[in-house]
């Protein structure tokens, strides 16, 4: 008798080959295969004759074949084309198989099909290319709701598909059930093995609505318990509380006031930092807000009160910088700097390395270089880490294994919507600095299409000419990415601008397949002003300050999310120059004509972040993150914000019932389940 744990290379059908391609999805045993949830479904329940198919359109169509299928090899190539025609009384419908010689025999004249694909119409013709086939009547692979699964080599449709057929089979009937009774009684929910046969293989539309919001609310259920358990168990420590917090010299020492806003983020740190337990605080703020001096406020506490602070930065530019920018400020109030990275000489790297073990380096600011295994601090008492989405959980923890439980500070330029925040870093207390500096001017933002470019290129020239530099943004690295425009491609553009349209200027181009230091050479060249106009993909989004940059040019702007734009647009506007952005799409679609709007008419991340979630969902900022928590398979947190409320309160109230969850041994399985898979956060 098989059980969830049974591998799932005893399936039928699958074997020891496929199961390999199999576990490359993740998928192991038949636990892994049934909760292989579809990315998509198809509606094949529609048959329309073939007069009534437009073109792009998917659909079925029930039609005889009219005469005997043709075969016949491209000339030139080893291809062979099957090609039919079927009728159906509205009708002639075109069909082409390619590479499937086997159709010829499979399909005969006379008989009824039925067709499904994608629809090509041109005039009166209707062409399908590689359709599925099958007899009329049949229903195996048409007339029902299909399932969409992400696939990988050696892995079908079909063969997921039957494999999670016999996977429900065999064990949908012994699932356990994380959800209470009472939970799922109050809360209308369907019963686990429901839920599962209709995610699968829905019987309509209501039954996949159903099992939707049964698995969304399972979802959320286990991530609100296992959140609250975190923030339950990281006040269980307690650590010795910072007696000092006057940093009224800090204050005076600076050149510039602080916004109220950071002044009260200050406030909500050093009452952190005395209350006798682990910090553990997000700092979020706009691009420009002035993160770098809250973070400084802590480290001062930290160093008066006799322990050493580290600062982690995602890049080698973006640490030196914090390094040039601080330094200064720390020195003037007695505290010495030192800056740790990878490309370091050796010889320079042992006298750092000295400096951090002695506490003589009472600031550590660096890379990844922070957490190496020979690098030792006197009393780590303060970690910040700088873009937290940049980090994940493990090097987070790593940094602060190097003390004894040190507090915790992570910073984030980008901006998002306080209820998404509270999930993705749902063990964290968040502060937000909602203001800029006075005297920022917003950058002058506009959308225009690919034939303005002209205009474009001459606005450039001007600003260049006037001493500025510009920012050139494309989604695509090389030719072969599948773009028929090479102007897209980071390369190719860089040099079209080169040779065609700015040879009196220096172009040059960075990208993430370059390696790190020639990535960084570019950088440098770029902010010392030696390169007049950068052309890159979207690895500026966070980096290096370049105060005299004051233009960014963005192509098919309408690809990025609104919360990437405003982080690129950020890039700019960091000097006493007017700055402007420059979007340029051709997509005309009115969905992205709002988005793109939305961009012009506001600076404010936050209101942009809102928007980004309301539009697009929560993909933009969950994305490729290694925000640390387990990823959501069937929730949409953009859509199910009440169901979130829902589970969230009811968490609450288990938690509240039965606190370590002995009497549901399953759920608090399933918990710490969910949180090992995402790296251990439970731990």
């Amino acid at each position: 008798m098989p059980d969830l744990t049974t591998g799932v290379r005893y399936i039928k059908g699958v074997g020891e080959q496929k199961a390999k391609s199999l576990e490359k999805l993740g998928i192991q045993t038949l636990r892994d295969l049934i909760a292989y949830f579809p990315r998509a479904y198809e509606d094949r329940r529609t048959v329309k004759k073939i007069r009534e198919l437009e073109d792009g359109e998917s659909a079925c169509v029930e039609a005889m074949v009219a005469d005997p299928p043709v075969s016949q090899r491209v000339r030139g190539s080893r291809a062979e084309l099957v090609k039919v025609r079927a009728v159906d009384g509205s009708g002639s419908l075109y069909v082409t198989f390619f590479n499937q010689p086997y159709m010829k025999n499979s399909l005969q004249a006379g008989e009824a099909y039925t067709f499904f694909g994608k629809a090509e119409a041109s005039g009166r013709r209707r062409m399908m290319v590689n359709p599925l086939v099958e007899r009329e009547g049949a229903r195996a692979l048409t007339g029902r709701i299909v399932p969409v699964y992400p696939l990988t080599a050696g892995v079908s449709q079909l063969l997921l598909s039957r494999a999670v057929a016999q996977g429900l089979d065999a064990c949908a009937d012994i699932l356990p059930d994380p959800l209470p009774e009472e939970i799922r009684r109050e809360h209308q929910l369907c019963s686990t093995d429901y839920a599962y046969r209709q995610i699968h293989f829905p019987g309509g539309d209501e039954e996949l609505e159903v099992a939707r919001r049964r698995l969304a609310f399972e979802e959320l259920f286990l991530l609100a318990i296992g959140l609250k358990k975190l923030r339950g168990r990281r006040e269980e420590f307690t650590c010795q509380p910072f007696a000092c917090t006057d940093i009224s010299d800090f204050y005076a020492a600076l050149p510039f006031p602080l916004t109220d806003a950071q002044r009260r983020t200050i406030g909500e740190i050093l009452a952190d930092l005395a209350g006798g337990r682990p910090m553990n605080r997000l700092v979020q703020g706009d691009v420009g807000s002035g993160k770098t001096m809250v973070a400084a406020a802590a480290m001062v506490c930290a160093v008066r009160n006799g322990r050493q602070a580290a600062l982690m930065a995602p890049t080698e530019i973006l640490a030196e910088q914090h390094c040039r920018g601080l330094t200064p400020l720390l020195e003037k109030l007695g505290i010495s700097c030192a800056l740790l990275t990878g490309a370091m000489p050796a010889k320079a790297r042992r006298a750092v390395l000295a400096e951090v073990e002695s506490g003589g380096a009472q600031v550590v600011i660096g890379t990844h270089a922070l957490i190496s295994a020979d690098v030792r601090y006197r009393d780590l008492g303060l970690v910040v880490t700088d873009e937290q989405h940049r980090f994940g959980v493990a090097q987070r923890s790593a940094l602060s294994a190097k003390g004894e439980r040190p507090h915790l500070l992570v910073m984030s330029a980008t901006p998002i919507p306080r209820t998404l925040a509270l999930i993705i870093y749902g063990d964290l207390d968040v502060s937000i600095i909602d203001q800029l500096p006075p005297g920022r001017q917003r950058i002058r933002t506009a959308c225009r299409s690919g034939e303005g470019r002209t205009r474009i290129y001459r606005f450039m020239d001007q600003e260049i000419a006037a001493g500025g530099q510009a920012y050139v943004i494309c989604s695509m690295v090389e030719e072969n990415d599948a773009v028929p425009d090479d102007r897209k491609a980071v390369t190719a553009y860089a040099s079209m601008l080169q040779e065609q349209i700015f040879p009196h200027l220096r172009v040059a181009c960075v990208h993430g397949r370059m390696k790190p230091k020639e990535k960084d050479a570019v950088m440098t060249a770029f902010s010392a002003g030696e390169i007049h106009i950068l052309v890159s993909t979207t690895v500026v989004e966070v980096g290096v300050d370049v105060p005299n940059a004051n233009l960014m040019v963005i192509e098919d702007a309408d690809r990025f999310g609104l919360s990437q734009l405003h982080q690129l647009r950020g890039r700019v506007g960091r000097g006493s120059r007017q700055s402007y952005c420059i979007l340029i799409s051709d997509n005309r679609s009115e969905e992205a004509q709002a988005r793109l709007k939305i961009m012009v008419q506001t600076g404010d991340g936050f209101q942009i972040a809102e928007e980004d979630l309301r539009l697009r969902g929560p993909g933009d900022f969950f994305g490729r993150r290694q925000h640390g928590l387990p990823a959501l398979k069937v929730a949409d947190l953009s859509c199910n914000m009440a169901l979130l409320k829902e589970a969230q309160q009811a968490a609450a109230g288990l938690l509240e019932r039965d606190p370590d969850l002995e009497a549901h041994p399953i759920t608090a399985q399933r918990v710490e389940e969910l949180f090992q898979s995402s790296g251990g956060a439970m731990n």
